[in-house]
């Protein structure tokens, strides 16, 4: 198998200014894995509760996701609520219920030991340290982090940016981590901490990748319909991944296809509630609005 991610699967409760759903599948491995799926085969690894829908798995099945890694634990699937007031770049939490996930301790199958591409999604460093080092020899891996890591367990996420290639970053995250305003200066100050690739997320205003080798930018598909923005950043991951398994390379110019894929990824999630607008997504789709954005950035 290619391409792993550890990440969390849930079920959300999303408001926004037009309409609230609730109990929705999400979680980000869920995202990713979906997004994935559309370049290259991909297995997750997680942990639900009893109460996980059966048809939930399935769909991730039917979705070509190898689920033998996703682990049933006695008790409920974690839980996350948010709304989003008009600004979409900005969310409250309401509520989130740990639930299995307070226990969880990954555990990759021997089968997915050699994936050759990994993501960490988000969770605490212990847990992405834990499932790297099951991982026998990877040729890329990326993780991504959230504000309460780099508040709360600094010293652990340090440790692993030391043995990972890239990380990806909202631009708020990218400014706590380093305590720097401008975005170049911290994604420079983040190559710093260990990983050879930063990829900075802008949300409406698009995304850049920094590395000692590499400085692209580009711009976000311009989606008139925003839905729901919630899975954005770990469709974007799974694009990105996703293409660069598919290709088995990782050079500068796969990097900036891959940018461009993990855009294009995202730019679908958005259009509707929870993976609703990934799920029948087909590849040909994905490779129409490429060459629609490659029309908008090229000269």
């Amino acid at each position: 198998m290619p391409l792993l991610v550890v990440g969390t699967l849930a079920y959300d409760t999303i408001e926004t200014v037009y309409a609230r759903r609730a109990e929705v599948l999400g979680g980000s491995a869920t995202y990713f894995a979906i997004g994935a799926s559309r370049f290259a085969p991909v297995s997750l690894v997680g942990v639900v509760g009893e109460d996980f829908k059966p048809g939930d798995l399935e769909l991730l099945k039917r979705c070509g996701v190898d689920t033998r890694g996703v682990e049933v634990a006695k008790g409920r699937t974690f839980r996350w609520a948010g709304r989003y007031e008009g600004d979409w770049n900005k969310r409250v939490t309401l509520e989130t219920q740990l639930n299995v996930l307070a226990d969880f301790d990954p555990k990759v199958p021997d089968a997915q030991r050699a994936a050759r591409y990994l993501f960490l999604a988000n969770a605490s460093p212990e847990v992405q340290l834990k499932a790297l080092l099951q991982v026998e020899a990877p040729a890329f891996t990326m993780i991504d982090t959230m504000n309460l890591w780099i508040e709360h367990a600094r010293d652990a996420l340090y440790a692993v940016l030391r043995k990972v290639d890239a990380i990806v970053l909202n631009d708020e995250e990218a400014r706590m981590l380093t305590g720097e305003k401008n975005l170049i200066k911290a994604a420079a100050a983040v190559l710093g901490m260990g990983p050879r690739y930063v990829v900075l997320k802008k949300g409406e205003h698009g995304a850049f990748i920094m590395g000692g080798d590499l400085h692209f930018a580009i711009p976000a598909y311009p989606v008139e319909n925003v839905v729901d923005p919630t899975g954005a950043g770990d469709s974007f991951a799974g694009g990105f991944m996703g293409y660069l398994a598919a290709q088995k390379r990782h050079d500068p110019q796969a990097l900036r296809k891959a940018m461009l894929y993990g855009t294009i990824t995202a730019s679908f999630c958005v259009q509707a509630f929870s993976v609703e607008a990934l799920t029948p997504l087909t590849r040909t789709q994905i490779d129409e609005r490429y060459d629609e954005l490659l029309q908008i950035v090229t000269v």
